[in-house]
Protein backbone atom coordinates (compact mmCIF):
# COMPACT_ATOMS: atom_id res chain seq x y z
CA UNK A 1 0.00 0.00 0.00
CA UNK A 2 1.23 3.59 -1.06
CA UNK A 3 2.41 5.54 1.87
CA UNK A 4 1.05 9.16 2.10
CA UNK A 5 4.73 10.21 2.00
CA UNK A 6 5.16 8.23 -1.33
CA UNK A 7 1.25 9.54 -2.04
CA UNK A 8 2.52 13.43 -1.50
CA UNK A 9 5.71 12.75 -3.41
CA UNK A 10 4.08 11.65 -6.76
CA UNK A 11 1.57 14.25 -6.34
CA UNK A 12 4.55 16.52 -5.96
CA UNK A 13 6.47 15.11 -9.10
CA UNK A 14 3.61 15.80 -11.29
CA UNK A 15 3.60 19.72 -10.11
CA UNK A 16 7.03 19.48 -11.55
CA UNK A 17 8.37 19.57 -7.86
CA UNK A 18 10.84 16.84 -7.43
CA UNK A 19 11.96 15.43 -3.87
CA UNK A 20 15.07 15.55 -3.08
CA UNK A 21 15.55 14.80 0.60
CA UNK A 22 12.96 13.02 3.17
CA UNK A 23 14.30 12.64 6.79
CA UNK A 24 13.18 12.53 10.20
CA UNK A 25 14.44 15.60 12.49
CA UNK A 26 17.16 14.70 14.45
CA UNK A 27 15.35 16.22 18.03
CA UNK A 28 11.82 15.11 17.03
CA UNK A 29 11.86 12.06 15.16
CA UNK A 30 7.84 12.59 14.56
CA UNK A 31 8.67 15.81 12.70
CA UNK A 32 9.62 14.96 8.64
CA UNK A 33 11.79 17.23 6.53
CA UNK A 34 11.10 17.84 3.22
CA UNK A 35 13.71 19.69 0.96
CA UNK A 36 13.14 20.73 -2.73
CA UNK A 37 15.66 22.61 -5.58
CA UNK A 38 13.10 24.50 -6.33
CA UNK A 39 9.39 25.31 -6.39
CA UNK A 40 7.03 27.92 -4.81
CA UNK A 41 5.77 27.52 -1.39
CA UNK A 42 1.81 27.49 -2.03
CA UNK A 43 1.95 25.08 -4.26
CA UNK A 44 4.12 22.59 -1.58
CA UNK A 45 1.73 23.46 1.03
CA UNK A 46 -1.29 22.26 -1.03
CA UNK A 47 0.14 19.22 -1.71
CA UNK A 48 0.79 18.07 1.66
CA UNK A 49 -2.27 19.60 2.96
CA UNK A 50 -3.90 17.23 0.81
CA UNK A 51 -2.05 13.98 1.99
CA UNK A 52 -1.31 15.19 5.56
CA UNK A 53 -3.85 17.54 7.02
CA UNK A 54 -4.53 18.12 9.44
CA UNK A 55 -1.21 18.61 10.01
CA UNK A 56 1.42 20.91 11.25
CA UNK A 57 3.47 22.45 8.68
CA UNK A 58 6.26 25.38 8.32
CA UNK A 59 7.85 25.98 4.30
CA UNK A 60 11.08 28.38 3.81
CA UNK A 61 13.74 29.05 1.43
CA UNK A 62 16.52 28.55 3.42
CA UNK A 63 17.21 26.47 6.11
CA UNK A 64 15.69 26.69 9.38
CA UNK A 65 17.14 28.56 11.96
CA UNK A 66 16.47 30.16 15.26
CA UNK A 67 14.30 33.09 14.36
CA UNK A 68 15.65 36.57 16.04
CA UNK A 69 12.59 38.39 16.23
CA UNK A 70 9.15 36.63 17.20
CA UNK A 71 6.17 38.77 17.00
CA UNK A 72 2.39 37.26 17.49
CA UNK A 73 -1.25 38.15 17.24
CA UNK A 74 -2.40 37.75 21.52
CA UNK A 75 -6.28 36.82 20.46
CA UNK A 76 -6.97 33.60 20.03
CA UNK A 77 -3.28 32.88 19.07
CA UNK A 78 -1.14 33.82 22.26
CA UNK A 79 -4.62 33.26 24.46
CA UNK A 80 -7.61 30.83 23.67
CA UNK A 81 -10.24 34.08 23.57
CA UNK A 82 -11.20 36.87 22.14
CA UNK A 83 -11.29 39.73 24.56
CA UNK A 84 -13.37 41.53 23.70
CA UNK A 85 -16.02 39.50 23.17
CA UNK A 86 -15.52 37.95 26.95
CA UNK A 87 -15.69 41.55 27.87
CA UNK A 88 -19.17 41.56 25.95
CA UNK A 89 -20.54 39.35 28.01
CA UNK A 90 -20.05 41.77 30.77
CA UNK A 91 -22.29 43.61 29.39
CA UNK A 92 -24.51 40.93 28.29
CA UNK A 93 -24.17 41.65 24.67
CA UNK A 94 -21.86 38.98 23.91
CA UNK A 95 -23.52 37.58 20.75
CA UNK A 96 -24.04 40.91 19.28
CA UNK A 97 -20.21 41.89 20.00
CA UNK A 98 -19.09 38.08 19.07
CA UNK A 99 -20.65 38.41 15.36
CA UNK A 100 -18.69 41.43 14.47
CA UNK A 101 -15.50 40.21 15.86
CA UNK A 102 -15.93 36.77 13.52
CA UNK A 103 -17.09 38.80 9.78
CA UNK A 104 -13.59 41.16 10.90
CA UNK A 105 -11.38 37.85 11.35
CA UNK A 106 -12.72 36.54 8.40
CA UNK A 107 -12.13 39.90 6.66
CA UNK A 108 -15.39 40.51 5.94
CA UNK A 109 -15.29 43.94 7.73
CA UNK A 110 -12.87 47.04 7.76
CA UNK A 111 -10.74 46.04 10.85
CA UNK A 112 -10.94 49.92 12.40
CA UNK A 113 -14.71 50.14 11.69
CA UNK A 114 -15.86 46.63 13.15
CA UNK A 115 -13.47 47.64 16.06
CA UNK A 116 -14.88 51.13 16.94
CA UNK A 117 -18.41 49.51 16.76
CA UNK A 118 -17.76 47.05 19.02
CA UNK A 119 -15.87 49.29 21.41
CA UNK A 120 -18.97 51.48 21.07
CA UNK A 121 -21.19 49.22 22.05
CA UNK A 122 -19.67 48.99 25.54
CA UNK A 123 -19.81 52.37 26.85
CA UNK A 124 -20.84 52.96 30.11
CA UNK A 125 -19.21 49.48 31.13
CA UNK A 126 -17.07 49.58 34.15
CA UNK A 127 -13.21 49.28 34.30
CA UNK A 128 -13.52 46.42 37.01
CA UNK A 129 -15.07 44.50 34.54
CA UNK A 130 -11.57 44.18 32.66
CA UNK A 131 -10.26 42.94 35.59
CA UNK A 132 -12.88 40.48 36.78
CA UNK A 133 -12.24 38.98 33.11
CA UNK A 134 -9.02 38.86 33.34
CA UNK A 135 -9.45 36.83 36.05
CA UNK A 136 -12.25 34.53 34.98
CA UNK A 137 -11.68 33.96 31.53
CA UNK A 138 -8.28 35.05 29.85
CA UNK A 139 -6.33 31.84 29.73
CA UNK A 140 -2.96 31.41 27.79
CA UNK A 141 -3.02 28.94 24.74
CA UNK A 142 -1.52 25.67 25.69
CA UNK A 143 2.16 26.07 24.93
CA UNK A 144 2.32 29.64 24.89
CA UNK A 145 4.71 30.55 27.66
CA UNK A 146 6.80 27.44 26.69
CA UNK A 147 7.15 28.82 23.38
CA UNK A 148 8.47 32.60 24.46
CA UNK A 149 10.27 31.98 27.01
CA UNK A 150 12.33 29.27 25.15
CA UNK A 151 12.89 31.63 22.25
CA UNK A 152 13.96 34.09 24.58
CA UNK A 153 16.34 31.85 25.91
CA UNK A 154 17.99 31.51 22.84
CA UNK A 155 18.14 35.37 22.49
CA UNK A 156 15.38 36.00 20.04
CA UNK A 157 13.51 39.54 20.45
CA UNK A 158 9.76 38.86 21.47
CA UNK A 159 6.69 41.26 20.91
CA UNK A 160 3.13 41.21 21.05
CA UNK A 161 0.77 43.18 19.16
CA UNK A 162 -2.67 42.96 19.02
CA UNK A 163 -5.86 44.65 17.16
CA UNK A 164 -6.84 44.04 21.26
CA UNK A 165 -6.03 46.77 24.18
CA UNK A 166 -3.24 47.14 26.44
CA UNK A 167 -5.56 46.71 29.30
CA UNK A 168 -5.56 42.90 28.33
CA UNK A 169 -2.38 43.17 26.54
CA UNK A 170 0.06 44.20 28.98
CA UNK A 171 -0.64 41.72 31.93
CA UNK A 172 -0.67 38.84 29.02
CA UNK A 173 2.32 39.93 27.95
CA UNK A 174 3.84 40.11 31.40
CA UNK A 175 2.62 36.28 32.29
CA UNK A 176 3.81 34.76 28.72
CA UNK A 177 7.20 37.16 28.65
CA UNK A 178 6.85 39.29 25.94
CA UNK A 179 9.27 42.03 25.72
CA UNK A 180 6.88 44.64 24.37
CA UNK A 181 3.51 45.29 23.56
CA UNK A 182 1.79 46.92 20.80
CA UNK A 183 -2.37 47.13 21.71
CA UNK A 184 -5.26 49.84 21.51
CA UNK A 185 -6.00 51.52 24.48
CA UNK A 186 -9.94 52.17 25.74
CA UNK A 187 -10.73 55.60 27.03
CA UNK A 188 -12.05 55.47 30.72
CA UNK A 189 -13.56 58.19 32.49
CA UNK A 190 -14.74 57.82 36.32
CA UNK A 191 -14.66 54.62 36.15
CA UNK A 192 -16.18 53.89 33.08
CA UNK A 193 -15.25 53.09 29.56
CA UNK A 194 -16.81 55.64 27.30
CA UNK A 195 -16.91 53.23 24.27
CA UNK A 196 -14.29 55.41 22.58
CA UNK A 197 -10.64 54.72 22.01
CA UNK A 198 -7.48 56.96 23.06
CA UNK A 199 -4.75 57.20 19.78
CA UNK A 200 -4.08 55.59 16.75
CA UNK A 201 -5.49 52.33 15.87
CA UNK A 202 -3.34 48.76 15.96
CA UNK A 203 -4.39 47.61 12.47
CA UNK A 204 -3.20 44.89 9.93
CA UNK A 205 -0.63 47.90 8.54
CA UNK A 206 0.93 48.33 11.81
CA UNK A 207 1.15 44.45 12.91
CA UNK A 208 3.15 44.46 9.11
CA UNK A 209 5.15 48.08 10.61
CA UNK A 210 6.19 46.89 13.85
CA UNK A 211 7.90 44.16 12.52
CA UNK A 212 9.96 45.41 9.82
CA UNK A 213 11.02 48.38 12.31
CA UNK A 214 12.20 45.93 14.95
CA UNK A 215 13.49 43.58 12.17
CA UNK A 216 15.63 47.25 10.80
CA UNK A 217 17.19 47.34 14.78
CA UNK A 218 18.63 44.12 14.28
CA UNK A 219 19.99 44.25 11.08
CA UNK A 220 21.02 42.48 8.10
CA UNK A 221 20.65 38.21 8.41
CA UNK A 222 18.48 38.21 11.01
CA UNK A 223 15.14 36.13 10.78
CA UNK A 224 11.66 36.50 11.95
CA UNK A 225 8.68 34.52 13.32
CA UNK A 226 4.92 35.62 13.20
CA UNK A 227 1.89 33.72 14.51
CA UNK A 228 -1.40 34.78 14.22
CA UNK A 229 -5.15 33.84 13.10
CA UNK A 230 -7.14 36.50 11.17
CA UNK A 231 -7.32 38.68 8.42
CA UNK A 232 -5.64 41.61 10.34
CA UNK A 233 -2.10 39.42 11.20
CA UNK A 234 -1.90 38.52 6.95
CA UNK A 235 0.42 41.49 6.25
CA UNK A 236 2.11 40.99 8.76
CA UNK A 237 2.48 37.06 8.72
CA UNK A 238 3.16 37.63 4.36
CA UNK A 239 6.47 39.80 5.48
CA UNK A 240 7.73 37.55 8.23
CA UNK A 241 10.79 34.61 6.97
CA UNK A 242 8.25 32.16 9.02
CA UNK A 243 4.59 33.35 8.80
CA UNK A 244 2.58 30.78 10.74
CA UNK A 245 -1.32 30.53 11.40
CA UNK A 246 -2.25 29.30 14.07
CA UNK A 247 -5.64 27.21 14.21
CA UNK A 248 -6.02 30.47 11.63
CA UNK A 249 -9.64 31.38 9.46
CA UNK A 250 -8.97 30.73 5.68
CA UNK A 251 -7.68 33.93 5.58
CA UNK A 252 -4.69 33.73 7.38
CA UNK A 253 -3.98 30.57 6.94
CA UNK A 254 -3.79 30.78 2.71
CA UNK A 255 -1.54 33.89 3.15
CA UNK A 256 0.78 31.53 5.11
CA UNK A 257 3.79 29.41 4.73
CA UNK A 258 3.38 27.55 7.50
CA UNK A 259 0.34 26.38 9.90
CA UNK A 260 -0.53 24.66 13.23
CA UNK A 261 -3.84 22.86 12.55
CA UNK A 262 -3.35 20.10 15.38
CA UNK A 263 -0.61 20.93 18.20
CA UNK A 264 -0.38 23.74 20.89
CA UNK A 265 1.78 26.32 20.31
CA UNK A 266 5.38 24.25 21.10
CA UNK A 267 4.84 22.80 17.79
CA UNK A 268 6.73 25.78 16.30
CA UNK A 269 9.56 24.14 18.41
CA UNK A 270 9.27 21.11 17.29
CA UNK A 271 9.31 22.37 13.69
CA UNK A 272 12.27 24.87 14.11
CA UNK A 273 14.00 21.08 15.78
CA UNK A 274 14.57 23.06 19.24
CA UNK A 275 15.31 20.04 21.51
CA UNK A 276 12.96 19.77 24.32
CA UNK A 277 15.85 19.31 27.02
CA UNK A 278 16.17 22.89 25.91
CA UNK A 279 12.77 24.24 25.94
CA UNK A 280 12.06 26.23 29.41
CA UNK A 281 8.84 24.74 30.73
CA UNK A 282 5.61 27.54 30.88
Amino acid sequence: METRLEAATNALEERGLRLALARMLDHHGEVVQLSLPEGEASDLLKVLDEHFAPADMLVAKRDFATPHLFISDMDSTMIGQECIDELADYAGIKPQIAAITERAMQGELDFESALRERVALLEGLGESAIEQCLAERIKPMEGARTLVETLRSKGCRTVLVTGGFHHFADPVAEQLGFEHVVANRLEVEGGKLTGGLIGPITDSGVKRATLEEEMGKLGAGAISLATGDGANDVPMLQAADYGVAFRAKPVARDAATGRIDRGDLTSLLKLLDIPESEWIAG
